[in-house]
């Protein structure tokens, strides 16, 4: 969290669109994003994630087809959404989303890179098992 300060922009409609997997966020700026559940799960501001200081992160994988189970207010201050992996930990305060939102684009080319160089995939771990050669299907 970098901090939430008065300029923060405070959301003003929050959509989860579960068909789509979109979280949909309005802010008071005027500015709306649409915010992909794998995108908000694999920079989820937790200590799972994150780690607790610089080069601790943790890259997550398999997350393609993660849906939000439901989404809870936290003070004023941001959301807790509850992932179908189980995934539980994550506050996404409002500058976290706002962040998340504006370099959508950035965060979403990091993250394929960083896979690719781990030879790793957004497929969750039952379709790498399926299309594995010799795999009983």
């Amino acid at each position: 969290m970098a901090g939430l300060t008065p300029a923060t922009p405070h959301p003003v409609n929050l959509v989860v669109h579960q068909i789509s997997r979109v979280l949909e966020v309005t802010f008071d700026t005027g500015e709306s994003f649409r915010l992909p559940f794998e995108l908000m799960r694999v920079y989820s501001p937790s200590a799972e994630v994150r780690g607790h200081g610089p080069g601790q992160e943790t890259l997550q994988v398999g997350k393609r087809d993660v849906g939000i189970t439901a989404i809870e207010p936290v003070g004023n201050y941001g959301v807790r959404p509850r992932f179908s992996d189980g995934h539980e930990t994550g506050i996404f305060s409002w500058d976290v989303l706002y962040d998340l939102g504006r370099h959508q684009e950035a965060r979403w080319a990091d993250y394929l890179q960083r896979l690719e160089a781990a030879g790793a995939t957004r497929e969750p771990m039952q379709a790498q098992e399926a299309s594995r050669p010799g795999a009983v299907k």
